[in-house]
């Protein structure tokens, strides 16, 4: 059930010209996920404990708590928020769909940062992931 101050999850969906091999391989590999987000230890297993380097913002602590190959991974990501990357197969196309959720008007990062502010920055900034950086590894 969510809270009374719960904000909207942030959701991006983005068609890549790439069989959705191609697609599971950047999304559900260490090497893949650094290449369009951040360096991190992420391995594709239930349960798996890995880090997120953020730079400035340190490692972010993360689990890994849903994995359908090539459909489906989700994970804890630092202490409130939750991520899953869904892919749809097209053809030769698939269809990429980040959701971040876990947002709560109340709640602050681990920064003092609050919510509402994180979400705003973060909404943009995934835009610009989902949509520019993640596709331009299969250009070419």
């Amino acid at each position: 059930m969510q809270s009374q101050t719960a904000l909207p999850e942030i959701r991006k969906t983005v068609l890549i010209n790439a069989p959705i091999e191609k697609v599971w391989e950047a999304v559900s590999t260490a090497e893949g996920i650094a290449r369009w987000w951040m360096p991190n230890t992420f391995e594709p297993e239930l349960g798996h404990k890995f880090i997120v380097h953020a730079g400035d913002f340190g490692d972010a602590p993360c689990q890994v708590t849903e994995l359908e190959p090539p459909n489906r991974i989700g994970f804890v990501w630092s202490k409130d928020w939750h991520l899953t990357f869904a892919l749809k197969k097209y053809n030769t196309i698939t269809e990429f769909t980040l959701i971040h959720s876990g947002w709560d008007a109340e709640k602050v990062t681990p920064f003092g940062h609050p919510h509402p502010m994180v979400r705003e920055i973060m909404d943009s900034g995934w835009e610009k992931i989902v949509k520019e950086k993640l596709p331009s590894i299969f250009a070419g």
